[in-house]
């Protein structure tokens, strides 16, 4: 493995989103289209919000509770925290996923997650807090506004995307909470439901359930650490980890984890799944590191969604995933050949 050097900075591409006066017309039709429906609001709310993101018409469209879409029709973008770089298209999004629950193949979750019942959702809060208990999504939610950041994604096995997240920031999630003083780690667990999910029926299942993942805590505090609960204007699909999902842009994909019903807060390291099937392979820290790479591949480049054989868009992998700037600090004198 190659020794990564901290503190790099690296420029952002050019822009080709939408300019900021046609996405204000968006939102407005969409608060207009709510405040007339006495039903909730299925998919994309106009032609115009579908061509912005690349979405062809005849896509599945997903159902969302109404409270949701209001919070989602009043989000604006936070440009401070967002890439502008070209968007992946919606159907590579939605179509191209790593959700074990649904089955191992990049296809398997959207074909297999299509009557996933996301609504009513319960979250359990526990370990090193004042204010443990399960939360009603609902009321997780209500005291937040949600805002749409564009971010990369980086999948550890070197592919791609750019896409834009509706959400809030977890720490001011966490700070609701009280940690004490002991809380060190936050530990993320995603649902087990044999019934709905079947991957997880599987007797020679690669993961054992259920799925957990981990952040430290200055990690989970840090302000591009995300809470999604949508993308592309809508709510999540449930391929795509619905109706709650963690993202963390400077770290490989695995890290933000899907379908969350439990955060629970400790003073040690938690156990997170890949990393207890495959120490070697998959690190608790899981920062994207051009230098650092994989047994069995190459990290130095990825491969930028949408890509293919004859038209491949491969790009150098960026330090951090691009975000040195913002979260370099976090890890000032630790070896990240070892923490990896």
């Amino acid at each position: 493995m190659k020794r990564y050097k901290t503190g790099i900075s690296q420029p952002i591409l050019p822009s080709e989103i939408t300019p900021e006066s046609v996405y204000r017309e968006r939102r407005r039709f969409m608060q207009a289209a709510l405040s007339v429906a006495a039903i909730p609001m299925v998919g994309f709310p106009s032609l115009a919000g579908a061509a912005e993101y690349d979405i062809p018409a005849d896509l599945p469209r997903y159902k969302g509770p109404v409270w949701l879409q209001q919070k989602l029709a009043d989000a604006l973008r936070n440009n401070e925290f967002s890439t502008r770089e070209t968007l992946a298209p919606y159907y590579d999004v939605i179509t191209h996923n790593n959700f074990y629950e649904f089955g191992t193949d990049k296809r398997d979750p959207v074909r297999n997650a299509q009557e996933f019942v996301t609504d009513p959702w319960k979250v359990e809060i526990s370990g090193e807090v004042a204010k443990p208990g399960n939360y009603n999504l609902e009321d997780i939610l209500a005291p937040h506004a949600l805002e749409e950041r564009i971010y990369r994604l980086r999948c550890v096995e070197a592919w791609s995307m750019v896409i834009p997240w509706l959400g809030f920031p977890l720490a001011d999630l966490i700070k609701r909470f009280e940690p004490t003083s002991k809380a060190k780690y936050v530990q993320f667990t995603t649902l087990v439901d044999k019934d709905q999910m079947p991957g997880q029926r599987g007797f020679f299942s690669t993961i054992k359930w259920p799925y957990v993942e981990g952040l430290r805590m200055d990690e989970a505090m840090n302000p591009l650490t995300l809470m999604a609960v949508g993308l592309y204007g809508n709510a999540l699909p449930p391929q795509n980890g619905a109706p709650l999902r963690l993202v963390v842009p400077w770290k490989y994909g695995f890290k933000s984890i899907k379908s969350i019903v439990r955060i629970h807060f400790s003073e040690t390291m938690p156990a997170t799944s890949w990393n207890d099937i495959a120490p070697d392979e998959y690190g608790f820290y899981a920062n994207v590191n051009p230098e650092v790479d994989h047994p069995r591949w190459s990290q130095a480049t990825e491969r930028r969604l949408p890509s293919s054989l004859l038209t491949p868009d491969i790009v150098d992998t960026l330090p951090f995933n691009g975000y040195a700037d913002q979260v370099a600090h976090l890890y000032k004198g630790m070896d990240l050949t070892k923490w990896f």
